[in-house]
């Protein structure tokens, strides 16, 4: 089979008739076939995730990246474009963290370890807190100050983009990300929640357990959507509690949990193709 170059393309912008004949056609006059698209409107906003592909492994990524920017501006549209290097044989990871050290540094010791098939690039956070562990593993740390969400989300997505990120991995991040942001990043963002889900979604789900009087308690991997903690599942563990275990305890071996499957399902997003179809990931 030839060799074939892939973009992914995202636009988000107010909704506007023919916006997705006005994409289609110009991909078209740009020689491109398309492999896939998904599209929303909702509340007046649309959102859109398309790949792309040409024929051979080059193409002339500053003609099509120029022209796909002038329509967005036209259309009034984000645009994020993204090539497949087909020459990178280890995806680029972005990890993003708030205060919780335990998840990040699972991913990390089993990079430094060689047993992560996947080369973290950038680690940000909404605190600086973190800074001393991306200079422990040698790695940029970016600041991100989220008392504004809006200039906090184009502050990030200029770090992915420049560090040529291909896959982001929420270890314990402490912000609810916008619909918005999520489209671009479509089935790229991978998070982990401290419960069973679809038990316990939101915050304090070690709290809300413990409240309930449940005698397991789990943990989530999964992708990140629009809809709060109720991305596709990749993989979930859990624990037996024991009688009258204080909450500290259910958390500190909780953590441990979560450490194991997060790392868990990012091995399985490098190691084999999943396909994601009507919320649920098949191939696992």
């Amino acid at each position: 089979m030839a060799a074939r170059s892939f973009v992914t393309i995202g636009l988000v912008g107010p909704d506007r008739s023919g916006a997705i004949a006005a994409v289609t056609q110009q991909l078209f006059r740009l020689g491109a076939n398309i492999e896939s698209l998904e599209e929303q409107v909702a509340r007046g906003k649309f959102r859109m995730t398309l790949l792309a592909s040409w024929a051979g492994p080059k193409l002339d990524e500053r003609r099509i990246r120029a022209e796909l920017e002038a329509l967005a501006q036209h259309l009034r549209m984000k645009l994020t474009l993204r090539l497949a290097d087909a020459s990178r044989s280890r995806r680029r990871l972005a990890i993003l963290v708030s205060k919780e050290t335990h998840a990040a540094e699972s991913i990390l010791r089993a990079w430094k370890s060689r047993r992560l098939g996947a080369e973290p690039v950038l680690l940000a956070g909404n605190h600086p807190q973190l800074r001393s562990l991306a200079r422990r593993f040698q790695l940029p740390f970016a600041h991100i100050d989220y008392r504004d969400r809006q200039k906090a989300e184009a502050s990030l997505q200029s770090h992915l983009e420049k560090a040529a990120v291909d896959l982001v991995v929420l270890a314990r991040f402490m912000k609810i990300l916008s619909p918005d942001f999520v489209w671009h990043w479509k089935n790229r963002i991978l998070n982990i929640h401290p419960s069973l889900l679809p038990a316990f979604p939101g915050a304090s789900a070690y709290r809300q357990a413990y409240d309930k009087g449940v005698k397991i308690v789990g943990v989530t991997a999964h992708f990140v959507t629009p809809d709060l903690d109720q991305g596709p599942i990749l993989c979930q563990d859990a624990l037996r509690l024991r009688p009258n275990e204080p909450l500290p305890s259910i958390i500190a071996r909780g953590q441990k949990l979560e450490a194991a499957c997060l790392l868990r399902a990012l091995k399985l997003c490098l190691s084999r193709q999943l396909d994601i179809h009507w919320g649920r990931v098949h191939g696992v």
